[in-house]
């Protein structure tokens, strides 16, 4: 039975269809990359992958059960989509306490502080999140994805507004989170990205989806 089933799946906005009759399974365990140009439907794909959004027509299934007729979320899920929410005022050590504090599997401040020392964050730091930089506030983001060690990550554009050494430290924990069994979903308009993680890969163009096999992604 496949993790994730989309079976003709359908949405539109003000009469606009972003994806018609979309089908296709992500299997536990694997790292899968969707790619596509801007507005081609790479976000909406990933609000209904969460539950975020409920389709027009079709179903969005995890393990053979629609959690979207069950009026709840994915229990185990660790999503990053658009820009990072975060109470402006507060450090961004507090923000992700308050956040971890919420979580159905809290883990040790220790382990919070690691993580972002090791993204090239202080943690120390008191300033306020609204001060930050569009790449220090994107590590926060891709923090609060994962440290609460979830099954499933779901992370549209994880690397927007990151330096070449920060991309490649959070591949490598991205990898790490895999090997330790965490389903990975990204978006990313840099190939290198998909190429370099992903098991399969996925291209959204035109309202379709389809697996891309064999080919170098560009947009």
């Amino acid at each position: 039975m496949s993790y994730i089933r989309f079976q003709d799946v359908s949405k539109s906005f003000n009469g606009i269809s972003v994806i018609k009759s979309v089908s296709f399974t992500i299997e536990k365990g694997e790292i899968c990359g969707f790619i596509g140009r801007n507005g081609s439907g790479k976000t909406v794909v990933f609000k209904l992958m969460t539950g975020l959004l409920v389709p027009d027509k079709g179903s969005v299934t995890f393990g053979g059960e629609n959690l979207t007729k069950k009026n709840r979320f994915f229990e185990s899920l660790g999503v990053m989509i658009e820009t990072p929410g975060f109470i402006p005022h507060y450090s961004g050590l507090k923000n992700l306490k308050i956040l971890n504090s919420m979580s159905a599997n809290p883990v040790p401040t220790e382990e919070i502080c690691a993580l972002m020392t090791r993204l090239g964050l202080d943690p120390k730091n008191r300033r306020g999140v609204r001060t930050y930089s569009l790449g220090m506030r994107q590590k926060l983001g891709i923090i609060q994805a994962v440290m609460n060690k979830p099954e499933l990550l779901v992370l549209d554009e994880p690397m927007n507004s990151l330096d070449t050494e920060s991309v490649a430290e959070i591949r490598k924990l991205f990898t790490e989170l895999n090997e330790q069994g965490a389903t990975i979903i990204l978006a990313s308009h840099i190939s290198d990205d998909i190429d370099s993680l992903c098991t399969r890969k996925f291209r959204i163009e035109n309202s379709t989806i389809v697996e891309v096999h064999d080919e170098i992604l560009v947009n």
